[in-house]
């Protein structure tokens, strides 16, 4: 007999991630015996990849992180209901997300745009579902500072760097290595307020600046001066949340709070001859959580706010010319998304 789920929207998150925990246990075990697998159209995980040096850092609001091997992490299909991964407490909840390699370095970069790195070997090494370290305890950070970027400092000739106002500049690569000073200042955050997103350029492609609420404006990377500018017209009760960068012909992946996400081809997005003007639709959302330039051989790896974390094929989510509500990446129950992150992988055998 069919029993319909009862509204849990007044649960509190700890006893929500309790039966979603033991509802992941409940699935598992259908799906090992092959019950109910034709009735409720699911579709076995995917096979862990052959091993890899690759690692997901997954790191919460506050900086406690860990990093994974990749390969620990199984495909599921789009709209899956992913695993738990870094059990953090409710008030600092998952917030970054980083594919990297354990030979690279880790770049964190604060509310007031200082940058600190921690080669990703050092970084505690941990299984998919467990507790992380402070990233951040033997820096010294000023009162009220705290983690706004992370990323790997391998991937490019530049990186740009978003501005929660709109600013946007370049720095390259060089900046970024090991050479790297212990809280080095990128920019004044008078002009242009905190960082809020940051990509790998590879010096000619084209830049997406996107905001909360699903705005967006596109300009070639080429326009942006050496000490940067105004990337972007910001409404005041907007903001921008992420960049990304691609070619003309490439496409990003945008994604919602709630679950939902597209991949936005260039194709079907104008250009401007400059930064600075203000922007349009991208995609319908008013919380938007970021953007990630993707094509078919990547996947896409998305963290939500109760600690639960998906992987699936970028191929899966259907790519688009004109704006979209998107389609569903992840399913979510008294829940949002965070933070993603994508990689190009081989073909899992």
């Amino acid at each position: 007999m069919a029993v319909e789920r009862p509204d849990l929207s007044a649960i509190t998150p700890e006893v929500m991630a309790y039966i979603e925990a033991l509802e992941e246990e409940l699935e598992t075990l259908r799906q090992a015996d092959g019950e109910n697998r034709g009735a409720r159209n699911e579709i076995p995980m995917e096979p862990n990849e052959p091993p890899t040096t690759m690692n997901v850092i997954s790191i919460s609001a506050n900086g406690i992180g860990k990093r994974t091997p990749r390969h620990l992490y199984s495909r599921q299909r789009r709209g899956g209901m992913g695993v738990f991964d870094l059990d953090s407490a409710a008030s600092d909840p998952p917030a970054f997300l980083v594919i990297a390699d354990e030979s690279a370095g880790l770049i964190l970069v604060t509310n007031q745009a200082r940058a600190f790195r921690l080669a990703v070997s050092e970084l505690l090494e941990a299984e998919v579902r467990s507790r992380g370290q402070s990233l951040l305890e033997n820096f010294p950070l000023r009162p009220d500072e705290h983690l706004a970027l992370a990323f790997a400092d391998r991937g490019g000739s530049y990186v740009a760097l978003a501005t929660k106002r709109g600013q946007v500049r370049r720095i390259g690569s060089q900046y970024l290595g090991k050479s790297l000073q212990p809280g080095t200042v990128l920019y004044n955050i008078s002009e242009g307020g905190p960082p809020a997103g940051a990509c790998w350029t590879s010096g000619n492609d084209e830049l997406l600046l996107a905001t909360r609420q699903g705005q967006a404006i596109r300009f070639s990377e080429r326009l942006v001066p050496v000490r940067g500018c105004l990337g972007m017209r910001v409404d005041p009760n907007d903001e921008v949340v992420a960049v990304a960068a691609t070619s003309a012909d490439g496409g990003i992946f945008l994604l919602s709070a709630d679950g939902k996400g597209t991949v936005r081809l260039l194709a079907g997005f104008g250009a401007n001859k400059s930064p600075g003007a203000g922007g349009k639709v991208a995609m319908k959302t008013d919380a938007l959580v970021g953007a990630f330039a993707v094509d078919e051989h990547h996947d896409l790896f998305v963290i939500s706010k109760l600690g639960k974390i998906i992987r699936f094929q970028a191929a899966e989510v259907p790519a688009k010319e004109g704006v979209v509500q998107g389609v569903n990446c992840m399913s979510l129950r008294a829940d949002i998304c965070t933070a993603l992150a994508g990689c190009a992988v081989n073909p899992i055998a």
